[in-house]
């Protein structure tokens, strides 16, 4: 049987993880600021309509490419020394981004930032899950750890907003140098070293199928996503499935493999990534259409929508932080079944969004849906790197980041497939109506709104439509109820077992899944 190391981490420990939280600031920051350069870039780098999509979306493309190979290779090589490596090399394609003459450069840099991106979040939560042995203290950690996550979502837009107020584009990346260069600095003396000295030689075709397996399955959902049905994503999506399959037969035979798929054979690990993958389908997918309908629907101004939207990171945030209390005395499963109950009244209140009160359905019910996520949230990483032996926590914070990156592309390629459907079947033209106006919007809510713009005849139009989005909004709202409530099924059937973290028993090792 298994025992766990319960010593309490000290100062050193607490302060360090003031420097992992660093990293994770950034990367959120970096996700949300792009958008708002967007146009001044455009203006100045004149990119293509293609160039300017892979600008958006190397950046993350190549961070999910790459998760797998940069956690295991952190176990191997170790982390700090990897999170420092990547660290460095963010800062310097930081720079190259910033200051890129064309926009073949930019989207060469952002990928360079997207492979930097890879090694900084399975390193740093691999690291919490050495510095905090201790169950209650590594739960407090992840909590905070989360917390700067979304205070980047929060905080990047105001950034930078005031930075392209008084400087030019390039500077929302170049603030990431002098925060990566506190990490050089301050990473040495507060971060401990680990990795795993029995550890064999990385499996360079592993390493290939892994990223040729995740990416056309990226690419693919995401073109579903934004363009709806193609036969060009559908087979990206099914190449990359099928190397999905060879590399996992390659996994089973290596002595020493990339990914060790004996992580799946315990309950808590595969039970809690498994809750993970199936909520992290619904934030992406509700969030934008949540963001078109306040835009769209109810006319309200990107900085309102913005404003609007602040309760939701309020109440994500306290939801990590009152999260470590409730599971020193309650079990995990329930915690996490009775937060994602809350969850799924928050989804049955987007159903609403098309009666009066739409505006209020729609923020208390984003709000209660991510509210009631954040114990999963917090518990649920804690349970899959707690799981995994140490010398594959780095591993298994990287199959952790992975899996919801496909569930979130999923996601949305699924949620706004629907939306889109019952948009278009409830979408009654009224007779008279301009064909080529028609057309646009039986596309898009979006494309219906700049139709119309100067064209009085269209208000009968613009109502339909928006009645139409709604409707398609609350099909959504309703999915996303139906795999709250299997998450929360799945949570208490396996997870119904694991104790308290403030419980002194020592924990028992986690049945094995049957196969």
């Amino acid at each position: 049987m298994k025992t766990l190391e319960t010593s309490q981490a000290g100062w050193r420990e607490w302060t360090g993880l003031s420097v992992l939280v660093i990293p994770t600031l950034l990367l959120s920051i970096d996700i949300s600021v792009l958008h708002l350069a967007v146009p001044a870039l455009t203006e100045e780098l004149r990119p293509t309509s293609s160039e300017l999509l892979w600008i958006s979306d190397i950046y993350g493309f190549l961070i999910a490419g790459f998760l797998i190979t940069m956690g295991t290779l952190g176990d191997r090589v170790g982390r700090r020394k990897i999170l420092l490596i990547g660290g460095a090399a963010f800062a310097a394609a930081s720079a190259l981004a910033a200051y890129a003459p064309t926009a073949e450069l930019l989207i060469v840099a952002r990928g360079l930032l997207g492979v930097a991106g890879a090694t900084l979040m399975p390193s740093t939560l691999s690291l919490i899950s050495n510095m905090f042995r201790d169950p209650g203290q590594r739960t407090r950690a992840i909590s905070l750890w989360m917390s700067g996550f979304i205070g980047g979502m929060v905080i990047g837009p105001l950034v930078g907003g005031v930075l392209l107020e008084h400087f030019w584009w390039g500077s929302v990346f170049l603030m990431n140098v002098p925060v990566m260069v506190l990490l050089l600095v301050a990473g040495p003396l507060l971060l401990p070293e680990y990795r795993d000295p029995g550890s064999g030689r990385i499996d360079l075709v592993s390493v290939v199928l892994s990223m040729a397996a995740v990416l056309p399955v990226i690419y693919g959902l995401k073109e579903l996503a934004a363009g709806g049905f193609g036969w060009g994503p559908v087979a990206g999506v099914a190449v990359g499935l099928a190397l999905g399959v060879v590399f996992v037969r390659r996994q089973r035979l290596l002595a020493d493999p990339l990914l060790d798929l004996k992580l799946f054979s315990d309950r808590k690990f595969s039970a809690s990534l498994g809750t993970l993958v199936l909520v992290a389908m619904i934030g992406p997918g509700l969030g934008l259409l949540a963001a078109q309908y306040l835009q769209l629907v109810e006319e309200l101004s990107p900085l309102e929508a913005g404003l609007w939207m602040l309760p939701m990171s309020a109440t994500v945030i306290v939801g990590f932080a009152v999260t470590p209390v409730l599971a020193r005395r309650f079990r995990p499963a329930h915690v996490i079944a009775v937060g994602l109950a809350v969850g799924v009244l928050g989804m049955v209140l987007f159903t609403q969004a098309g009666s009066a009160g739409g505006l209020a359905y729609v923020v208390i019910g984003q709000s209660m849906f991510f509210a009631g996520s954040s114990p999963l949230m917090v518990l649920g990483i804690d349970m899959v790197v707690g799981a995994a032996p140490p010398e594959r926590s780095g591993a298994a914070s990287a199959l952790s980041e992975t899996g919801q990156e496909f569930s979130a592309a999923l996601g949305l390629a699924v949620l706004g497939s629907l939306a889109t459907i019952v948009y278009r079947a409830g979408l009654a033209v009224p007779e008279g109506t301009p064909p080529a106006l028609a057309d646009a919007a039986r596309d898009t809510l979006g494309g219906a709104v700049g139709a119309a713009q100067g064209r009085p005849a269209a208000a009968e139009l613009l109502v339909v439509a928006k009645d139409a989005f709604s409707d398609g909004l609350a099909a959504a709202g309703a999915a996303s109820a139906v795999i709250m409530l299997a998450a929360a099924v799945l949570a208490l059937t396996f997870l119904r077992r694991v104790p308290p973290t403030g419980s002194t028993a020592p924990a028992r090792e986690a049945a094995p899944v049957s196969s």
